[in-house]
């Protein structure tokens, strides 16, 4: 497991596991960014009739300056943000393979496990249908939750997830693959965990030059079934050793 130069965090503690959908359950490099990418400038071009280029760059702007393009659509022009949703999504999700070991992985961790996602219910549901991990999650906490203007990582998102669900953030551990979404959850007082992918996003590129993890990532991982595994083989390891309770006849002899 790779983690930063030093100690590291261990995972003893968490009770909430918490993953991002989109490059993190799945490998980045099954590429399902390059669609939906082309399908939200589709989207603006056809809603306001204007060529794709420039979609695109409104696109760019209300991600940069809103948290996601579908806020910026939301919050300046009133766009209906489950036909937004329902448009960006309706794409072809082949290559998201089944991923038996991610099942077998989460299985082994104890405590619940959540998706929480920019995107929608609808497509996280796709997705874990197609990696054979439907019923591993307490529940998918989507950008509907978040009221399609509150996105991670807003600190709004990760209070509301976290009340939501009754969730101790010190308990938890969230793992993204975007850097930006994992300040928010250090400085709540999560265990942070980056999911490392590379893909057209300008957050993936950057990472290519790091020479060094950011003080707000505790561990980093480039496969996330394994890093799970090793995780939850680590806890059984460390629940075996735990003495056992005494019986009630050594009980009774320590209060002697």
């Amino acid at each position: 497991m790779t983690g930063r130069d030093g100690p590291t965090r261990s995972f003893d503690h968490v009770e909430a596991w918490v993953f991002d959908l989109d490059n993190t359950l799945y490998p980045a490099d099954c590429n399902l960014f390059a669609q939906i990418d082309r399908r939200m400038g589709e989207f603006i071009a056809n809603a306001f009739g204007i060529p794709l280029d420039e979609a695109q760059g409104l696109r760019q702007a209300y991600y940069y300056e809103h948290g996601t393009t579908l806020a910026g659509l939301v919050r300046l022009h009133d766009v209906p943000p489950e036909d937004f949703l329902d448009y960006v999504h309706d794409i072809d999700l082949s290559a998201v393979a089944p991923c038996p070991e991610l099942g077998a992985a989460l299985a082994a961790l104890p405590g619940r496990k959540f998706i929480f996602t920019n995107g929608s219910r609808k497509h996280a549901e796709a997705i874990v249908e197609r990696l054979g991990v439907t019923g591993q999650f307490a529940d998918i906490f989507d950008i509907h939750a978040l009221g399609y203007i509150y996105p991670k990582p807003t600190r709004e998102a990760y209070d509301r997830f976290v009340s939501t669900h009754d969730v101790r953030p010190r308990s938890a551990a969230m793992f993204d693959d975007l850097p930006h979404n994992l300040e928010t959850a250090h400085a709540i007082g999560m265990t942070t965990v980056l999911v490392h992918g590379l893909t057209p996003h300008p957050e993936h590129q950057a990472m290519a030059g790091w020479t060094a993890l950011p003080a707000h990532i505790h561990h980093r991982t480039e496969a996330l079934p394994s890093f799970l595994a090793e995780i939850g083989a680590g806890l059984t390891v460390a629940d075996q050793a735990k003495p056992s309770s005494p019986s009630a006849k050594q009980a009774q002899f320590c209060l002697i």
